[in-house]
């Protein structure tokens, strides 16, 4: 079985059937939808960029664009029965943000906090509150990491940062100790090797430096997991396939096979990997289904 626990829909010029037949394509039996709100706020003016890849059956009177919506995912789940795992995440920046996910897990089934990416550190007290209900709910939250700066002498401002730091990621844990965070995108995958903080490259190359921020994290956190979706995690895999195998295999109870995109590029670098088969089946699907146990009904 594979799951993919990184995925959206109506995205990336695919409606929910060519997501399906993408998957079908790749052997992949279930996808975790996940949202991605985009508040109609100018610090996130630069998000239109996005604009041919999402939905433009959702656009705003004034063009801007709402993102992944709901909607589109609760239409998907409705069409393709049993192939989808539902996700959602409110903008924490509402009053009622965490109220409105609770009613989607009670209303429609939600079963992840996700795609948590908006403009604001991950410890600002308002996530915290999203966290902790997510948390209650047993529902993983999935991160997503951009820096608002890269190193080394404080760098330049990154407009298309969310989160903040690994710093903010860490108080955000500590802060919420029976919640599931699940980390994604370059600002935490950057982190794998421990030359992240001396490096300008958004998606660093070469080889890995042990002893990297995720490790540490991985160690002092068992709330931790990531997912390898996108080319975030592809490119830090591919840096140092040595050590790559190694890290694969020592935090196979982490890793959650996701894409975030279409395509095999992920399944067939693990191939590439030897690794054992144990390792393969937690990270294909096994961590997916302990982290959210399968349901009867929805």
């Amino acid at each position: 079985m594979i799951i993919d626990s990184h995925q959206h829909a109506f995205w990336q010029g695919r409606d929910d059937a060519g997501l399906v037949a993408d998957m079908d394509l790749q052997g992949i039996d279930l996808a975790w939808l996940l949202t991605w709100e985009i508040p109609p706020f100018p610090q996130y003016a630069d998000a239109t960029s996005w604009a041919k890849a999402l939905n433009p059956a959702r656009v705003r009177p004034d063009g801007t664009h709402p993102g992944i919506l709901l909607d589109d995912l609760l239409i998907a789940h409705r069409n393709f029965p049993g192939r989808f795992l539902l996700g959602y995440c409110p903008d924490p920046a509402k009053p009622n943000a965490s109220e409105l996910f609770e009613a989607a897990c009670e209303m429609h089934g939600v079963r992840v906090c996700g795609e948590w990416k908006f403009r604001m550190p991950f410890d600002d007290p308002r996530c915290i509150e999203l966290f902790r209900a997510a948390g209650r709910r047993k529902a993983p939250v999935v991160l997503h990491l951009d820096v608002p700066y890269l190193p080394p002498d404080g760098g330049s401002y990154m407009s298309a940062w969310y989160g903040g730091t690994i710093a903010n990621l860490e108080r955000a844990m500590e802060s919420c100790p029976d919640t599931i965070f699940v980390g994604h995108a370059p600002g935490f995958w950057r982190e794998i090797s421990a030359d992240a903080d001396t490096t300008v490259d958004q998606y660093p190359q070469g080889p890995i430096v042990r002893g990297g921020q995720i490790e540490r994290l991985f160690e002092k956190f068992p709330n931790l997991s990531a997912d390898l979706s996108a080319n975030s995690a592809l490119v830090a895999l591919k840096r140092d396939t040595g050590f790559s195998r190694e890290f694969l295999q020592r935090f196979d109870d982490r890793l959650l096979f996701a894409r975030d995109y279409y395509g095999g590029n992920l399944q067939e670098l693990l191939c590439t990997l030897d690794l054992s088969d144990q390792t393969l089946q937690k990270i294909l699907s096994g961590n997916a289904l302990r982290l959210v146990p399968p349901t009867q009904g929805r």
